[in-house]
């Protein structure tokens, strides 16, 4: 059967997986196979996520699962989201249903916690579950944001859509070569993505620069240029009231062959970022 998740689009034999490790064939239907199942729980500051105009100085509980749709070679959290152990990982998680989730983020509120947040590893590839837990969240007053990588079709945005309340979304980069070539992705559709996602939610940026990618004043002018073009439902351009979020890279994973990005030069395309946008902000400095 065919996934329809992302543009990888791929044909999974029945008790198969997709590339990304988390989608499987049962009884002829593609199914996420870490649906419910946990690796990653934690009450976070809303500031990690990161997210920077969104009930600032707040608590969420953030939680993830595994799997991933990209590759990128400089990935913090490889081990959950695409090395071999991350497909290995669906006996050894914790399991937990919507329910559950939703009452354990309810029974922190006294703690300052105002929701969940989907994020660690890629929650779209899973997002019947981010569906299911944040219908119940909303029930109880109570928010969702949702921590993506935007490689997902539209239809799947459509269905989590009405649910979540604010999104950290990365934009990666800012040319196709760099999106196909390092990260294995689809430049396009995280723009289109975004494009339909500010329409109707709080959306938040982040672009982690690294050293002779994606650090051109050039590109980052493109970039910025782009997301001040960006409008709501109603028409009106809202692109440069848009936070981005420009984060240092430091060397990890399979990406050790270049020293972390000078802070000098983070500062300065963050400079160039404020030319077209309002809210910008440096992070890892």
């Amino acid at each position: 059967m065919k996934c329809n998740v992302c543009f990888r689009h791929c044909d999974i034999k029945e008790g198969g997986l997709g590339f990304c490790g988390a989608r499987t064939c049962q009884n002829g239907e593609v199914i996420p196979s870490n649906y419910g199942k946990i690796t990653g729980f934690m009450l976070d500051p809303i500031e990690k996520k990161p997210l920077a105009r969104f009930y600032p100085g707040s608590y969420i509980l953030s939680v993830g699962s595994y799997g991933c749709n990209l590759r990128c070679p400089f990935c913090q959290n490889y081990d959950i989201s695409w090395s071999v152990q991350a497909m290995q990982l669906s006996e050894k998680c914790e399991e937990i249903s919507p329910e559950e989730l939703a009452f354990t983020a309810l029974s922190v509120k006294d703690k300052g916690n105002i929701g969940v947040a989907f994020t660690y590893n890629e929650p779209l590839i899973g997002y019947e579950f981010v569906r299911d837990t944040a219908k119940l969240v909303h029930e109880n007053g109570m928010k969702n944001v949702l921590v993506s990588n935007g490689t997902a079709e539209l239809s799947v945005l459509e269905e989590i859509l009405p649910y979540i309340d604010a999104m950290n979304i990365d934009l990666k980069g800012f040319t196709d070569r760099y999106y196909n070539d390092v990260l294995g992705g689809s430049r396009k559709m995280v723009m289109d993505f975004i494009e339909r996602a500010v329409k109707d939610c709080h959306v938040e940026l982040t672009t982690l620069v690294i050293p002779g990618e994606n650090d051109s004043e050039e590109e980052i002018r493109e970039m910025t240029g782009w997301i001040a073009s960006l409008r709501d439902a109603s028409g009106s351009f809202i692109g440069t009231e848009i936070p981005l979020h420009i984060s240092r890279f430091f060397p990890r994973f399979k990406m050790t062959d270049r020293d972390a990005t000078p802070v000098k030069k983070v500062y300065r395309l963050a400079e160039v970022a404020r030319e077209r946008l309002k809210y910008v902000y440096t992070g890892n400095c």
